[in-house]
């Protein structure tokens, strides 16, 4: 109990939280690039490295 007391003690009350902020808002220009474009860009870069590596390779052979 008073470990679970020290723990809130310690939470700032006028400082955000990552809580704070709720779900994901698409309409958001940030959240777009950050939660959807990007990861596809490096989706799509990683795909394109390992082809390339894989072509490297095949020609070595």
């Amino acid at each position: 109990m008073l470990n679970i007391l020290s723990i809130l003690l310690q939470i700032p009350t006028h400082a955000p939280n990552p809580g704070d902020r709720g779900t994901i808002d698409l309409s958001e220009p940030f959240d777009l690039i950050v939660f959807v474009i990007l990861p596809i860009v490096f989706i799509v870069l990683y795909m394109v490295w390992r082809g390339t590596k894989k072509r490297d390779n095949n020609e070595q052979s």
